[in-house]
């Protein structure tokens, strides 16, 4: 009888609802974002990034998740610009970066989700990513090589960098190579 009850005994997963809360980053998030991406990255380069784009770009979007006012999650928009025969200015998202601790929660999609109605609200034609395609696609990014945009760098995996095209008018015939800030070709 013993095995009769294990197996029909019933494991409950323990599920933490987590309240999270986006907003726009404050001066006294910036110890907390730079403490997120390191540790998300396993290194402080995209930190680093983020601090010289924090004081080197105008035009950057960056958000924060809180937890308990505590900022578990970051994702940042500086501008790009698509060098062909038109040139179009966008936006890059790079770095999104959550707490381990906290990720697989859907922290990153609602930092996403939040940013992109900002963008969308903006005269922004396109957005940019290096990333997971699985992840990415749900938004509506595509492969960025479809719109004949082309990746700065040698190495990184066709299918990971993508596009998300907000404005087809202004994107109508727009093709060539994606131009990041200065502080992410010195990273690369």
């Amino acid at each position: 009888m013993p095995a009769a009850r294990d197996q029909e005994r019933i494991t409950w997963k323990r599920t933490i609802v987590l309240k999270i809360e986006i907003r726009t980053e404050q001066p006294q998030d910036i110890e907390a974002i730079r403490n997120v991406n390191d540790r998300a990255f396993g290194q402080p380069q995209e930190g680093r990034i983020v601090d010289r784009l924090r004081h080197a770009c105008d035009g950057l979007l960056s958000l924060v998740a809180l937890a308990d006012n505590r900022v578990v999650g970051h994702i940042l928009f500086t501008p790009v610009t698509i060098d062909g025969p038109i040139v179009v200015h966008g936006l890059g998202l790079a770095p999104m970066a959550v707490l381990p601790e906290f990720q697989h929660r859907g922290i990153g999609t609602k930092l996403v989700i939040a940013a992109l109605k900002i963008i969308r609200a903006s005269p922004c034609p396109f957005v940019i990513v290096l990333g997971y395609a699985d992840y990415y696609s749900r938004f509506g990014f595509q492969r960025a090589t479809e719109r004949r945009l082309e990746c700065p760098w040698e190495d990184v995996p066709e299918d990971a960098f993508m596009v998300l095209v907000l404005d087809e008018s202004l994107m109508a015939g727009v093709i060539g190579v994606v131009r990041y800030r200065d502080e992410f070709d010195a990273a690369m």
